[in-house]
């Protein structure tokens, strides 16, 4: 009897844990698939420009479709209030929706078997983004094999000695920049296998290097000065100017980036000067294990061999950006960089065939979790297209602040893009979609439409902080961190940000 208890004490011993990311986003999956059974589904008119015959095509909620010239007075006929030229000139690319008319369908709830084919359909849907994730895993794995990358964190670690927090202060302030300029998201998931080691190398753990990154694109999106993908897009389908606004949202990015640095340098140095203050201490050892590897300063010599290979991996870096942000390139471009540097690489490092195959495809296996989280998360999203929801929590959505005064209306407005993001994660997406639909809300109320842009920037880039069909679960898988730990860690941040935008969607509201 006494044996018997004793082997079964540690399993009454044994604590819950939170779920995984792949557990997470299926749990939410389910919960979209259950919303299209009790959301009343319903679709605004579609207006697309076609530029092959330079026509505007109108989809309508019954299926059919119609052509329209393309011309101010057709997009006057609708009500849209953006130019032409933003149309005609590749400004707005996606279907845009038309103001009044919404209508209910036909339900199509999403079943069992669409839960499942879900994950399957999101792969399909995100297989660019699939293949920049592994293919950057191969690059990473082929550097790390040539023992460069150890020796450039060890030569980091040694001039950063005493000056470590401004690690943290030039690389999230350098992202926001990017965030703010381009939209940089997506692109982040390179950075963190490099990031990562020299953080972890400084004595910061790894929530650190996770949200100098993350916070920077993040904050950086959420303030949106030139950013196509956001800012211009949004004013665009509002019918203004994209500097319309501009100052406010200045304001918001310096302060906003200020505010996560202050942050995150005062959570770092906590952690650095007691490590069981760490939020993920429980890790230390694995996750220095999985990062760091064989660093030692024995590695603090560098060859002429090593100095090319860390050149290549620096430059890769900065052409991706540059390539990003000034000659229009996409994950087709950015993966065929990564993956020729990857050889460059194998090259000078005079690796055998054999040998740069199997590191290239083991480093690939590393992010193959990645992968699948982005895939699954794209699948919610396709999960709530199928069931025709998202329209009608928009609709929803501009109901709710009819008659509100100006200043309580622009705050709804958006902590309700702040939800509707968590419907439709794309900015673009959901700036074509909901800004002529929101804009007009504004002439009602007195305010002036970029109020409404800023509203959507705000509340969207919030959401991103935070929401499972975002970047932040595919963030925390590059870095072994759960949802829970880093829950804990940005809430109270999120609430400072969130006040921060409330107030100066006040001041900007009643100036």
């Amino acid at each position: 009897m006494s044996s018997t208890a004793t082997a079964t004490h540690p399993e009454q011993k044994k604590k819950l844990s939170f779920p995984s990311a792949y557990t997470v986003l299926l749990i939410v999956a389910a919960l979209v698939a259950l919303l299209t059974w009790m959301v009343t589904p319903g679709i605004y008119d579609k207006l697309s420009y076609d530029d092959a015959s330079n026509t505007f095509t109108v989809t309508y909620a019954s299926g059919d479709m119609k052509e329209f010239p393309a011309t101010q007075e057709t997009l006057n006929q609708f009500d849209i209030k953006a130019q032409l030229d933003k149309f005609t000139g590749g400004d707005i690319r996606k279907p845009i929706g038309i103001p009044g008319t919404y209508t209910t369908v036909e339900p199509s709830p999403q079943g069992v078997t669409a839960f499942f084919q879900a994950p399957i359909a999101g792969m399909y849907d995100s297989i660019g983004v699939v293949f920049f994730v592994l293919v950057i895993g191969g690059f990473i794995g082929v550097v790390n094999h040539t023992g460069a990358f150890n020796s450039g964190i060890q030569s980091l670690s040694t001039a950063l000695e005493g000056r470590e927090k401004w690690l943290i202060i030039i690389v999230t302030a350098l992202i926001a920049v990017g965030g703010t300029t381009f939209g940089m998201a997506e692109e982040t998931i390179a950075f963190y296998p490099i990031l990562v080691p020299i953080f972890l190398a400084a004595g910061y753990d790894a929530i650190v290097a996770l949200a100098a990154i993350y916070l920077g694109s993040s904050v950086g999106t959420m303030c949106s000065t030139v950013n196509p993908f956001s800012t211009i897009i949004a004013s665009n389908a509002a019918g203004i100017n994209w500097t319309d606004g501009l100052t406010p949202r200045l304001i918001m990015l310096v302060l906003g980036t200020a505010l996560c640095i202050w942050y995150l340098i005062r959570y770092a140095e906590k952690v650095k000067a007691n490590p069981e203050k760490s939020l993920i201490f429980s890790q230390k050892a694995e996750l220095e294990a999985r990062f760091l590897g064989n660093h030692s300063a024995d590695n603090a010599q560098m060859s002429s061999q090593t100095k090319m290979i860390l050149s290549v991996f620096t430059a890769t870096f900065i052409i991706m950006v540059y390539g990003v942000s000034q000659l229009g390139w996409w994950f087709m471009e950015m993966t065929t960089l990564f993956f020729v540097a990857a050889l460059i690489v194998g090259v000078l490092s005079r690796s055998d065939e054999k040998a740069f195959v199997r590191e290239f495809l083991q480093g690939a296996s590393d992010l193959l979790g990645v992968a699948m989280i982005i895939a699954i998360a794209r699948g919610v999203t396709i999960l709530m297209d199928q069931g025709m929801i998202s329209d009608s929590i928009l609709h929803a959505s501009a109901g709710l602040v009819d008659g509100m005064d100006k200043g309580f209306f622009i705050v709804v407005m958006m902590v309700l893009f702040a939800g509707i993001s968590f419907f439709v994660p794309s900015s673009s997406g959901l700036a074509v979609l909901s800004m002529p639909i929101m804009a007009p809300l504004a002439d009602v109320v007195g305010l002036p439409r970029d109020n409404i842009v800023s509203a959507y920037q705000y509340g969207m880039g919030l959401m991103a902080f935070i929401t499972p069909t975002g970047l932040v679960l595919a963030s925390l898988a590059m870095v072994n961190v759960t949802f829970d730990k880093w829950l804990k860690f940005v809430l109270p941040l999120l609430g400072m940000l969130t006040g921060l935008a409330a107030v100066l969607l006040l001041i900007t509201a009643y100036l």
